[in-house]
């Protein structure tokens, strides 16, 4: 073996025994998920990991539970490391394979493997996002998920799981591998920390592995951070703040460096000065660890006792204060990629089926994150194949259509649920509502937003609302404001009783006017010597007349003599291109500069007829659209050109000229330009509709934020 492995491995051993107390330290447990194509794949990765690096792998494979399980054979030929096939109990051990056998789905509890039926028929198993959970709840940060060559999307609901409790998750190359669906979806969804081909994902895990600090085994944060420390953590949040306008000061500052320290992990960075320069130097770095810091981590139905306790309960007490029927308002804060959200319209549709087939009530559901990625993923409401594990066959059939490989909600779900971006620290609430989910997401905030953010909650909901919490969540000091229905569902009621006065500090976001920041008018001083001047002459003797304009047709720089071609209009000073332009000119500017800009391509315009001081004109047109420079790009450049006068007709021509009738050809013209109006009409109409149902909820949204503020203003004079 050669001396860079045996440097590696004797590092890695660290892994293993604390150097001071040589007390057992966890040591991580690799998850291995491969299907189709993956036994060349595993082989590959086995071949070049490194004796005694004190990890444990466990391989889950898709497996015919038909046939005898050959595979610890075929892997032993690639590894030194024993490689046994699991069996029940059996406990773990650093430095050795385990393989699942057929037709068993493979969990863990306390490094001890347990084998368990498979409940999913055939063709519907997942035991890859099986195994994962499990491993991402027995060794939290100490888990690795290793997602190899196969088909469908087996594991991506299971590294999700793994990023939730900090472990480390890697894809093999897409184009490395023999099938890449698998790991195209871990990648896709965002959830891959590196990205590597087979043969070097070993020492990339290693190399990662040796960055991470062992969080047991050191003392308190307030105790080792230094003052340099602190203000490179101070700088990171800057840097955060500057480029995504989100301050992560008021996050848990442990939850922060857990995640800064897998960035650094990742980099191979030990000290996070290095990394915050890293940061100023490369700002997609800035991008990912904000990705990383919002890492949403979600399934339908989460907490199953939660939502069944819900539904059986607590959504059907809700329910008798409108005997009537009413229209009910809910807000799902954090919702993430949208499966909780989905979750809660399911629930609520069952329950009024239940109670009231002829549909008295209404659900609106306001679903809000800060991700606006996952908001869009959210938005389309197409899922993997496997939430199969999480929701019943009766619902998928009942409440998803399934199509490419997944499942997509379905349109009586889809339509009880309005997405938008949202920033619960400084974007106003929702109000007046019944529901409010808020679930695993306070656990991020420190103690002193946490205090701010439940009295808002409360102020949110109305007398006897619902309130959901996470089950890792409490409402802290606040008893008196939310009634406990069931602690263990972390589910309350808002108080109806009178309670203590309790300040709401209503979240408040400052805007500035981006319009002076994008475009300054002011021209930049020029550097007087003979090429300006000669570039100055050349513009204004020899170039033709042209005007740069927005998408809206307002002016922003006219180069040339401009007065043939446009002349402002009488009153109110307008300087907008479809005003100022003389007849002849307006109609074509009108379908010619958006064809233009939704195309991005030219658009020439020849031998218009221009009206200009008692005389016509013939003239060229071209519309350019602009991409670059940036400073530039969405805005576009008009050129007139003057057309030669033709030669004088010949006798025939002068004659056919004679016979034609000049009221029809007046009405052909006319007829052209509206057929190519209408046409252009259309082709708005279709790349636009797609955007109308995103763009009505934003609206949507910002109604109730308004809505929200005009109740907060209408307090502050009650109170004054």
């Amino acid at each position: 073996m050669p001396n860079p492995k045996k440097q590696t491995s004797a590092a890695q051993s660290t892994l293993i025994k604390s150097p001071a107390t040589s007390a057992p330290r966890p040591f991580p447990i690799v998850g291995i998920g491969a299907s189709a194509g993956g036994l060349e794949a595993m082989e590959q990765f086995f071949a070049h990991v490194v004796p005694a690096s004190g990890m444990a792998f466990v391989v889950i494979q898709h497996l015919d539970p038909t046939q005898p399980g050959m595979l610890p054979e075929l892997l032993q030929r690639a590894t030194a490391m024993p490689v046994l096939q699991a069996k029940n109990r059996m406990k773990v051990k650093p430095d050795h394979v385990y393989v699942i056998p057929p037709n068993r789905d493979l969990s863990i509890l306390h490094d001890r493997l347990c084998l368990l039926e498979p409940v999913a028929p055939r063709g519907l198993r997942l035991p890859i996002d099986f195994f994962f959970r499990a491993l991402a709840e027995d060794r939290r940060e100490h888990a690795v998920g290793v997602i190899l060559s196969g088909m469908g999307s087996d594991g991506t609901l299971g590294v999700r799981a793994i990023k939730e409790f900090g472990g480390l998750v890697l894809a093999q190359e897409p184009s490395n591998a023999k099938f890449d669906s698998m790991p195209k979806s871990v990648i896709d969804a965002g959830l891959a920390d590196i990205v590597a081909s087979t043969d070097l994902l070993p020492l990339r895990i290693i190399d990662t592995l040796q960055h991470l600090p062992h969080a047991h085994s050191l003392p308190p944060l307030s105790e080792i951070e230094s003052v340099a420390q602190k203000s490179a953590f101070e700088k990171i949040c800057i840097l955060l703040r500057a480029h995504t306008s989100h301050d992560f000061s008021f996050y848990k500052k442990t939850t922060v460096y857990r995640r800064i320290e897998r960035r650094m992990a990742i980099h191979q960075m030990d000290k996070i000065g290095a990394y915050a320069r890293y940061l100023r130097e490369n700002p997609q770095e800035v991008d990912l660890l904000f990705k990383e810091l919002l890492i949403g981590v979600t399934r339908f139905f989460r907490d199953p006792a939660s939502w069944a306790y819900l539904q059986d309960t607590a959504l059907p007490q809700l329910l008798t204060n409108y005997p009537a029927g009413a229209a009910l308002r809910a807000w799902v804060a954090g919702c993430s990629t949208g499966e909780e959200a989905y979750s809660l319209a399911i629930i609520f549709r069952e329950v009024q089926q239940l109670l009231n087939p002829l549909g008295r009530f209404t659900l609106q559901i306001f679903a809000t994150d800060l991700d606006p990625d996952a908001i869009e993923k959210a938005r389309q409401g197409f899922y993997p194949a496997n939430i199969a594990t999480d929701v019943s066959a009766e619902r998928l059939q009942r409440y998803f259509v399934e199509s490419d490989n997944g499942y997509r909600v379905g349109k009586e779900i889809r339509e009880m649920v309005v997405f938008a971006t949202h920033n619960l620290i400084m974007d106003p609430p929702f109000t007046k509502l019944d529901i409010l989910t808020c679930r695993n997401l306070l656990i991020y905030f420190d103690a002193e937003l946490q205090k701010k953010l439940l009295p808002l909650f409360h102020y949110s909901l109305k007398p006897g609302g619902i309130f959901m919490q996470g089950s890792a969540e409490t409402v802290g000091g606040f008893t008196e404001l939310f009634e406990p229905l069931e602690n263990k569902a972390r589910l309350y009621r808002r108080s109806g009783r009178p309670v203590r006065q309790v300040e709401v500090d209503f979240p408040t976001r400052h805007l500035t006017n981006k319009t002076e920041s994008l475009m300054d008018t002011k021209p930049e001083p020029a550097i007087v010597n003979l090429q300006h001047l000669a570039d100055d002459l050349l513009l204004q003797q020899f170039s033709p007349a042209a005007v740069l304009v927005n998408a809206t047709g307002d002016l922003v720089y006219i180069s040339g003599r401009t007065g043939k071609y446009l002349e402002p209009a009488a009153g109110k000073v307008n300087w907008n291109i479809h005003a100022m332009a003389r007849q002849g000119l307006r109609e074509e500017i009108s379908l010619a500069l958006p064809k233009a800009l939704r195309t991005g391509e030219r658009v020439f315009c020849p031998k218009l007829h221009v009206g200009s001081n008692d005389s016509t004109l013939v003239v060229d047109l071209t519309v350019q659209p602009i991409s670059e420079p940036a400073a530039l790009r969405g805005m576009a450049m008009l050129v007139f050109s003057d057309v030669v006068s033709a030669p004088p007709a010949t006798d025939s021509a002068i004659k056919r000229s004679a016979r034609s009738n000049p009221r029809v050809q007046e009405l052909e013209h006319a007829l052209a330009q509206v057929q190519q109006h209408v046409q252009t009409l259309r082709e708005e109409m279709q790349s636009s509709q797609e955007e109308l149902k995103s763009t009505n909820e934003e609206l949507q949204s910002t109604n109730e934020e308004l809505q929200s503020t005009n109740e907060e203003l209408t307090t502050s004079k009650e109170e004054m």
